[in-house]
């Protein structure tokens, strides 16, 4: 037995998903970092429910969800019956629908009664990106709140959001609890507060069904890897300190290698046992299961079921051909093209887990090395940005923190705003700022500060997973519209943020993907988007190309095969410039390691 398999028998289970069937609670959720698998799995898992004769509503919160194209057909915002899966429904919540119904709900009863000005201001109030999270919030706790809105089905498995998002999620029922009791203005940040105490028992509801281990199971999804081990542990915590203490852990795409004399193979294996290996006392913590890597990607029914009944007929050839690729662009050639502008911003965007984070550290550390002024930050709330990127002359590193930019952003309001008031005056204007709005607007304000400092210096900033990232566009836009009435309020930076991120000359994005069809079509979707916004992309980067890297490995050539298609979709439909990165031995973690993505051939 090698040592993977050792760490993972010690304390798990390696026959796959067939125990995890056995007796499952009525709810569901799978969780973890972005690109570990969790639509994949929970798919697999409310199919295999169905075919055991269970009535099962599969559910995304997911912003930039893609049920769709894993189950083959397309979804909505209203159950959707699934072919070929007899008792399986699934639905879509759809944030911007969510919102529109959100707001109608709160404004409607007002209308005619109240006011035409009244009412657009209350409209107004509820067009941030904070009304669209509480929102999608809103029908995910009548999901899980509210018993006769799921009394046809016999399980309810919901697939979350990337982690940053699934633990605001989940922790909104008790934010908003407590700002209800608190709040004693009749407003909010989201409209009357008499619409938000309507929704009490509701929120109340599915803190308790979350809480309660004999309903609601958490499966944390994770990879052989330390990032994604490291997230699965940190939300692990996060999520007991919130009650939530029925927690699974379930390893996916853990890969063993046929061949010890295929040097891509064996480290992919030495690099899944070594960040086993260092998880050890979390491991042993938690119930868990592995799941071996599939030599072919899981889309469509007939391969989830083979996942759940540990189908081996997918078993690739031993001796299968390396498949034929386009000539594409290499990492070292865009960053020599982007050094040549002297300054301004480098964004790298797309669906989470793609590598936006290694990336847009690699492109960092090659500009600092080139002798060029470099400021490396994030917008994700994970952020692992200083990790990957380590320490390295000429470049700085930051992260947006979201509590500190809210606490220095309430002291400034208090300083001026809050100057001249009196005392009740005073009191109810930090119970205004209190409001998880506050949030959203303290981190805008310190995006558009950090993006004006490109001005005089490269500014590389690895944005959040799609759906934040898109939300925080949709903010700029609001802010953009706003500056129009009353620009003498707001800082230069948030004046002239929108006009920067659409000048191609001083803002450069780079969406980042892995040549799989979800990753493609996601950030084929963010490219329409961007477009919508009128922000073209300077290039696309496709990573961790197993079709570039040298092995012979028979699942590493069969994934690589599997490729081809979405490599050539890139190069063909969606992109005026493609790079290629080959998946590479060694982890990708400080200067010299990422210096590997640049010394790599891309061979045709």
């Amino acid at each position: 037995m090698n040592a993977s398999a050792t760490a993972l028998a010690v304390h798990g289970e390696s026959a796959g998903l067939t125990s995890f069937l056995e007796a499952p609670t009525r709810f569901l959720f799978f969780t973890g970092k972005g690109g570990v698998g969790k639509t994949s799995l929970a798919c697999a898992m409310a199919v295999a429910l169905a075919d055991q004769g269970k009535r099962v509503l599969l559910v995304s919160t997911d912003p930039a969800s893609n049920l769709d194209e894993v189950l083959g057909c397309q979804l909505g915002g209203q159950p959707t019956p699934i072919p070929a899966v007899n008792g399986l429904m699934a639905l879509n919540i759809d944030p911007a629908a969510a919102a529109q119904a959100y707001r109608e709900k709160l404004v409607g009863p007002y209308r005619g009664k109240l006011p035409d000005a009244i009412v657009r201001g209350m409209e107004e109030q509820l067009s941030g990106a904070c009304t669209m999270e509480i929102a999608a919030f809103d029908e995910f706790s009548r999901l899980l709140g509210e018993p006769e809105a799921t009394v046809d089905f016999d399980h309810v498995i919901f697939d979350t959001a990337p982690t940053g998002h699934t633990l605001r999620l989940m922790t909104l029922p008790t934010a908003w609890t407590g700002f209800l009791d608190a709040n004693t203005t009749g407003n909010s940040c989201l409209g009357p507060l008499a619409g938000l105490e309507k929704q009490r028992r509701v929120y109340e509801a599915a803190v308790a069904a979350l809480a309660d281990g004999g309903r609601t199971t958490l499966v944390l999804v994770s990879r052989a890897q330390k990032a994604a081990l490291d997230e699965a542990e940190r939300t692990s915590g996060e999520l007991a300190a919130i009650g939530v203490h029925n927690q699974r852990l379930i390893l996916n795409g853990v890969f063993h290698a046929c061949c010890p004399e295929d040097v891509v193979a064996t480290a992919l294996e030495r690099r899944g046992t070594s960040a086993l290996l260092t998880k050890d006392a979390f491991l042993s913590r938690l119930p868990h299961t592995e799941v071996p890597l599939r030599p072919h990607n899981l889309i469509g029914i007939a391969s989830l079921r083979r996942l759940t009944r540990n189908d081996t007929s997918e078993a690739p050839t031993k001796n299968g051909d390396r498949c034929e690729l386009p000539e594409l662009e290499s990492l070292s050639a865009l960053v020599g093209d982007l050094a040549g502008a002297g300054h301004g911003v480098i964004m790298t965007m797309g669906k989470g887990g793609v590598g936006k984070t290694t990336i847009a550290a690699a492109i960092a550390t090659e500009l600092a090395r080139r002798g060029l002024p470099v400021h490396l930050s994030t917008t994700d709330p994970a952020a692992h940005v200083a990790a990957a990127a380590g320490l390295i002359d000429g470049m700085q590193v930051s992260r947006i923190d979201p509590s500190a930019e809210t606490k220095v952003y309430v002291e400034q309001v208090m300083a001026t705003a809050g100057k001249d008031l009196d005392a009740s005056a005073r009191a109810l204007l930090e119970e205004d700022l209190r409001s998880p709005c506050t949030e959203e607007i303290a981190v805008f304000r310190a995006f558009a500060r950090i993006v004006a400092q490109g001005m005089d210096r490269f500014v590389v900033l690895d944005t959040a997973p799609t759906g934040h990232t898109l939300l925080l566009l949709d903010a700029t836009e609001a802010y953009h519209r706003e500056i129009a009435r009353k620009a003498s309020n707001l800082p230069e930076e948030v004046q002239k943020l929108l006009p920067r991120l659409r000048d191609p000359k001083f803002t450069r994005i780079l969406i980042v993907t892995l040549p799989e069809a979800t990753p493609v079509h996601e950030a084929a979707a963010l490219q329409t988007d961007l477009r919508r916004a009128r922000i073209e992309p300077f290039a696309w980067v496709i990573n961790q190309s197993i079709a570039r890297a040298d092995s012979r490995d028979p699942v590493l050539l069969a994934r690589g095969r599997d490729e081809a298609p979405y490599i050539r979709e890139v190069s063909d439909q969606f992109s005026k410039r493609t790079v290629i990165v080959p998946w590479v031995a060694e982890e990708l973690v400080g200067p010299e390691k990422l210096r590997q993505l640049f010394e790599t051939a891309v061979l045709n």
